[in-house]
């Protein structure tokens, strides 16, 4: 394990390497919203499963009414039959014909045209066509949507709005997704109180862990709560046991410099192995990630705005592989920023933004104030700018990276 400092680019390529994708299992339709398919979704019928009408109209034969030019001189055809959405036609349609037809409904043997009822003048017997149509107009072939035997939606796509349609269309009432990641969070800190328990003012709150629970939740997990860990090596060890069941740990605080030496073995003793300590990011400096057993195990930092930026950049893409995802980063736009700002060329920055559209430009500035404790900055933000370590400065008109958080802007 190296000491010194690990570039991002590296700790989230350890990360990822080290990530399995979880096994499959099956659930309703409408359970299955933002999972990831584990199977190809292949159609087993046609859609359309028949030639049928775009619009209300008459179903008719383009050599009937291709003639058709004016007012004064349209083309007569008789009525035979009415034929609404969900209704089968009985009769097909002969020379000097028409069946009145809804949208949806299946062309009559003999049609080859729907014409538009605003174009015709029509009695419950007959119908007057007074402009002619392009022959097959109006008319949805089968097939036309899903033909049978195709692979419609291919395994690992994220199942949205229009994948769980889809998925009715084909009458797929069940669907095989990859299991959701379960993420045991644990909070460290002699100094820390939890929402239900009575604390004095010398404590703070715990809300580390129902920022965490909320990211896990967000990212398509299942948080496990295990409460707080006091400062001794025993507890520790008997809090992160609990969390050994599942698929990923996390540990908020802890793992700074001055709690260095008391972690790393508590690690050790548990057959755990640790791959960095210290990346080159702020904020978010001491961050871990290793392996006990078979559990991921991650130690982000105390401070809320630390730990909120360190599980965007980290463990967020590792459940999302681990749910079979992949597209595994949030999308990253250009923006012109709005204000002066300067660091030292040896770390990378992600400072909390506010992004909007100007002019057909997109525009950001910071949220204010940027120290890691300040969470109002994470709560205003709706994206993180990404200042690359070696830029020093930056001017109002420079073009800057922005990672665009949930909700858009």
């Amino acid at each position: 394990m190296k000491d010194e400092f690990t570039r991002l680019e590296d700790a989230l390529q350890i990360v990822l390497n080290a990530v399995p994708v979880l096994g499959m299992e099956k659930v309703g339709l409408l359970e299955s919203l933002g999972r990831v398919l584990a199977d190809d979704i292949i159609a087993e019928r046609d859609n359309p499963p028949w030639d049928n009408s775009a619009m209300d109209g008459f179903a008719v034969r383009y050599e009937d009414i291709k003639q058709a030019h004016s007012i004064t001189t349209p083309t007569l055809l008789q009525v035979i039959e009415d034929v609404p959405a969900g209704k089968f036609p009985a009769k097909s349609v002969g020379k000097g014909e028409a069946i009145r037809i809804m949208t949806g409904a299946p062309i009559p043997d003999g049609a080859d045209t729907v014409l538009k009822v605003e174009d015709t003048e029509n009695t419950p017997t007959t119908v007057k066509v007074f402009k002619e149509e392009s022959k097959g107009a109006n008319i949805r072939p089968k097939g036309e949507d899903v033909q049978k035997g195709g692979c419609i939606i291919p395994k690992g796509k994220a199942i949205r709005p229009a994948e769980a349609g889809m998925l009715a269309i084909l009458a797929k009432p069940f669907v095989c997704v990859y299991q959701r990641p379960r993420v045991a969070i644990l909070s460290t800190g002699d100094e820390l109180a939890d929402l239900d328990e009575r604390f004095s003012e010398e404590k703070i709150v715990n809300s580390n862990s129902y920022g965490i629970a909320a990211d896990v939740q967000e990212a398509g997990g299942l948080p496990i709560l295990l409460g707080i860990a006091k400062d001794h090596p025993d507890d520790l060890k008997a809090k992160i046991r609990q969390g050994l069941n599942a698929d990923m740990l996390v540990l908020s605080g802890g793992v700074s410099m001055g709690d260095y030496d008391f972690t790393k073995p508590v690690f050790k003793e548990l057959g755990g192995e640790m791959n960095f300590w210290k990346l080159a990011i702020r904020p978010g400096q001491p961050v871990a990630f290793g392996k006990i057993g078979k559990t991921l195990a991650f130690g982000l930092p105390g401070n809320p705005v630390s730990s909120m930026v360190t599980f965007e950049q980290l463990v967020r893409p590792a459940m999302l592989k681990m749910a079979g995802h992949q597209v595994l980063t949030r999308p990253v736009v250009q923006a012109i920023f709005q204000e002066r700002f300067s660091k030292h060329p040896d770390r990378r920055h992600f400072l909390r933004g506010v992004l909007w559209m100007e002019n057909g430009m997109l525009m950001v500035r910071t949220t204010g104030p940027q120290g890691s404790g300040i969470l109002t900055s994470m709560v205003k933000a709706n994206g993180l700018i990404d200042i690359p370590v070696e830029v020093e400065k930056l001017k109002p008109g420079d073009v800057v990276n922005v990672q665009v958080l949930g909700g858009g802007f």
